[in-house]
């Protein structure tokens, strides 16, 4: 490495160390929403100008506007690429990106209140409430235990996603099995849909270990960390029933999993000529990606038919779960305002699941979540509508595909005009963010923030 590259890099090192310090420093003295706000922000600037060094590409140049919609894709989990990541970045800018992945992915604070907590026995109270904020953390969990599990967890679930699929890829005959294997364990577990195959798993669409591993490491991610801290405390005998959290997730997850499957299987008529057990693993493969919002597909969805792309479109917006990896508005918000009709049906004065009652302030903001995620998802697909010359249903789609994190496209992201394109990063970086969080962070004094509750959503 020549002196001036090593040069180059220590200054960006010093760079860092000192952008994380303030970023601690003032994390530490902001409300909770507004220090995720910034926080989330602040990574995408930084990986903006990694990826923007010559040491991150392997061309001779990639546009500004490519690098920031590249950053804030992995930063907010996405997935949406406007230009090749295997033909465009080295392998230095490969790692910005998937260490963006990997940080953002479970949550920006994790890893910070790790290091602090191997050195201390607690947390200060301002990165506790932070960590509440970032994960939607119910009031019973402890988040000094939940913070070291979901370091472990990660750290145990990405490492045999990884050997397991080295010996499924080594098999199928995939270039750099080792490599692919390490990319692609983290990108699926953190449900962020980057792949540095150009093609995503189409060329592994009758695989059926590729496919299920993927599988399972997005859904162990999209179902969330609370679901693991629950059922770990049940199983060491700490609590004697999991919460109603868990039960939620569970559910939801299963329903939305076997409805997008069936209709998939059922009417997609492009899938039609498969034999009957790749038409199963097809169908269930693309539901799974867009309901995690991990954003891999095996089939092309450029041709898919517009009630298969509706089905998609829902299970994108509806989205994983909280304190997980993927988007969307939460599976527990979804079901919260399904609680609320429900009851108003019967006639009851409160949302009920499994026969508890749901805490009047968690509805408040399901209702509320939900309703911004679909003002600025609406606001969004009008913008690109003017600026984007696509079919509206495509359009659409990639609307829904960014702020709900997914990263599923219709193949219109690569001709997205600037605009079109700096539009999609405000989409998915309010889709990583939270609607909610980000009204808050920008309109919200800090004592105005809502009370915590035992549900989250």
């Amino acid at each position: 490495m020549s002196a001036v590259r090593f040069h180059s890099l220590k200054k960006v090192k010093v760079f860092l160390s000192w952008l994380l310090g303030r970023l601690l420093f003032f994390t530490g003295r902001v409300a909770p929403a507004r220090a995720v706000f910034w926080g989330y922000l602040s990574y995408v600037i930084v990986g903006w100008l990694l990826l923007s060094l010559p040491i991150a590409r392997i061309v001779p140049h990639i546009a500004p506007i490519d690098n920031l919609f590249i950053a804030a894709s992995a930063m907010s989990t996405t997935g949406l690429v406007s230009i090749s990541i295997a033909d465009n970045y080295s392998l230095f800018g490969q790692l910005v990106i998937l260490a963006l992945i990997q940080i953002c992915g479970v949550g920006f604070m994790t890893f910070g209140s790790f290091i602090l907590l191997s050195r201390r026995p607690d947390l200060p109270p301002a990165r506790t409430e932070v960590t509440h904020a970032v994960f939607s953390l119910p009031r019973s969990f402890d988040v000094f235990r939940f913070i070291r599990s979901v370091v472990l967890f990660t750290a145990v679930i990405e490492t045999a996603g990884m050997l397991l699929l080295w010996w499924a890829f080594s098999a199928a005959g995939a270039p750099r099995p080792l490599y692919n294997a390490f990319f692609h364990s983290i990108s699926a577990f953190c449900t962020a849909g980057f792949s540095t195959f150009n093609d995503s798993f189409i060329a592994f669409s009758g695989n059926i270990w590729i496919n299920g591993i993927i599988a399972l490491l997005s859904y162990l991610g999209a179902i969330g960390f609370i679901v693991f801290v629950d059922y770990w405390r049940r199983f060491r005998r700490e609590t004697t029933q999991v919460t109603l959290t868990s039960r939620i997730i569970l559910g939801a997850t299963f329903w939305m999993t076997l409805a997008g499957t069936a209709l998939l299987f059922l009417a997609e008529p492009t899938i039609t000529t498969l034999s009957p057990v790749d038409r199963l693993l097809a169908a269930f493969f693309q539901c799974m990606t867009a309901m995690t919002t991990v954003g891999f597909n095996s089939i092309d969805l450029g041709v898919l038919s517009k009630g298969s792309v509706l089905v998609l479109t829902v299970l994108m917006i509806i989205g994983a779960s909280p304190s997980g990896t993927g988007g969307g508005v939460k599976s527990t918000s979804f079901t919260a305002i399904l609680g609320v009709v429900r009851s108003a049906l019967r006639g009851e004065q409160r949302a009920s699941f499994s026969g508890k009652s749901i805490p009047f302030e968690r509805v408040w903001q399901a209702v509320a979540n939900t309703t911004l995620y679909l003002i600025l998802l609406t606001v969004g697909v009008y913008l690109l509508d003017l600026t984007e010359t696509a079919p509206f249903d495509k359009i659409f789609f990639e609307a829904a595909s960014a702020i709900g994190t997914v990263g599923l496209s219709m193949g219109i992201t690569g001709t997205l005009t600037d605009l079109g394109k700096f539009i999609i990063v405000l989409l998915m970086i309010g889709g990583r963010i939270g609607p909610l969080t980000v009204g808050m962070a920008l309109f919200v004094r800090r004592h105005e923030e809502p009370a915590d509750s035992d549900l989250a959503v």
